[in-house]
Formats: structure tokens, C-alpha cells, sequence
């Protein structure tokens, strides 16, 4: 019966002086999972037939165009179906990867909306009480201020985009640091993480056109790395890999 299965497997190797093309590309891929693997994990049978799959030229070369056919073993189709078992376990990897992606970005509190300071002692709180991990962007500003309001909307859009930073904004009025906060310093950014000042941005507007949206304070905020990776682009990204593969 396994003489039998043996015969109705049958493959054909074209012989190339070099191994170009999808078939030598395999052929290199036999030769390399040979190499690379332990030789004492390999019983001397499978490695001489990897060695024969990943050669399947006739060794005197002369008939570099000649095709050559030979019957397949059982063996030798176990082998290629471990290759098929091989790229299934690359999937399932990207597809696990995509989810731990996913767990980390999720991991911890989540705010999406802008919260609203009332006094320094509620600035200093936020401050000092956050989770370490925890990116928070403060905007100091007044109304009637140039720029301050197209901010605040800005803030209000990318705090949903990026549910993972907290984003807060106080009028300097408020903060108990009035002289420090003069109107023409506004609007201003501070960035704190772990209860330190990492980033400040003062006269912040100055930095934007005339009108300005949510997109320009982004890619404004990311030059200078203070942004995570948004979490639809990260998991589109990686579910466009594993696509890719598949």
C-alpha cells in the first residue's frame, strides 16, 4: 500500500545551473532548513533526502536544460508538508503578536475625552497621581486668545484618537501661577509622564498656520515622540502583514 501511495506522488524538479525562480528559490529554502538545523535532531534518512531535494540537478551538469522527473517518496511529501506546517505556525505567530499588540495598548487607564482642570490643586493632583506610564498633556490657556480655541478642539479630537493619554487643559487664570502664565506665553503645552515635565511649548499656536486642525498638532506632538503609536494603525498595520503572508 505505501509502495502504492509512493507512486501516485509524483513531483518534477526542473535542473537550472543555478537555482533561480520559484522552484530554486524552494530548493534553496531545503538546502538552508538543512543547514540550519541541528544535524543530531535529523535522522541521517530525511537528511539525505533534503540533500537530494535541494540538488535535484544530475551531477554531471551537462544537461542543464534537460528536464528531470522522478516519483516522490512519502517521506519526501511529509517533508514539503511540514514546509506548509511551517508558514501556518508564521500566521497563527502574526495573528498572536497582533493580539498581545493589542493587550498592550490596551493596558491600563483609558480617559478619550478632555478633562477640565479648576484649580492648581486639581493640576498638581493630576500631576502627582497619575499612573507613571500614563502620557499627560496639559493645555494652559485663556479664552479670546488667539489660537487657544482652535487648540482646545484640536486636543478635544486627539484625545479620542489616543484614549491611552490624558489629556487636561486649565485656564492660567486658575493655576495659581498667573504671572508665570502671561497671555502672551499662551497658548501653552506641558507634557508630563511619571509626575516629571518632559515638554513644554510656549506661544504653541506659533508653530501652526493660521488655522490649524487636529492632523497639525498631531504630527506636531510625534516629531518630538510624544505620542504612542494609535492603536487602529497599529493593529491595521500588523493585520496587513498577516495578509501579506498569507
Amino acid at each position: 500500500m505505501e509502495e502504492a501511495k509512493s507512486q501516485s506522488l509524483e513531483e518534477d524538479f526542473e535542473g537550472q545551473a543555478t537555482h533561480t525562480g520559484p522552484k530554486g528559490v524552494i530548493n534553496d529554502w531545503r538546502k538552508f532548513k538543512l543547514e540550519s538545523q541541528d544535524s543530531d535532531s535529523i535522522p541521517p534518512s530525511k537528511k539525505e533526502i533534503l540533500r537530494q531535494m535541494s540538488s535535484p540537478q544530475s551531477g554531471n551538469g551537462k544537461d542543464s536544460k534537460e528536464r528531470v522527473s522522478r516519483k516522490m517518496s512519502i517521506q519526501e511529501y511529509e517533508l514539503i508538508h511540514k514546509e506548509k506546517e511551517d508558514e501556518n505556525c508564521l500566521r497563527k505567530y502574526r495573528r498572536q503578536c497582533m493580539q498581545d499588540m493589542h493587550q498592550k495598548l490596551s493596558f491600563g487607564p483609558r480617559y478619550g475625552f478632555v478633562y477640565e482642570l479648576e484649580t492648581g490643586e486639581q493640576f498638581l493632583e493630576t500631576i502627582e497621581k497619575e499612573q507613571k506610564i500614563t502620557t499627560i498633556v496639559v493645555h494652559i490657556y485663556e479664552d479670546g486668545i488667539k489660537g487657544c480655541d482652535a487648540l482646545n478642539s484640536s486636543l478635544t479630537c486627539l484625545a479620542a484618537e489616543y484614549p491611552i493619554v490624558k489629556f487636561c487643559k486649565i485656564k492660567a487664570s486658575n493655576t495659581g501661577a498667573g504671572d508665570r502664565f502671561s497671555l502672551d506665553v499662551l497658548p501653552t503645552l506641558l507634557i508630563y509622564k511619571g509626575g516629571e515635565l518632559i515638554s513644554n511649548f510656549i506661544s504653541v499656536a506659533d508653530q501652526f498656520a493660521e488655522e490649524f486642525f487636529a492632523g497639525d498638532v498631531e504630527s506636531f506632538l510625534n516629531e518630538y515622540g510624544l505620542l504612542p503609536e494609535r492603536e487602529v494603525h497599529a493593529l491595521e498595520h500588523t493585520k496587513i502583514e498577516e495578509e501579506d503572508i498569507e
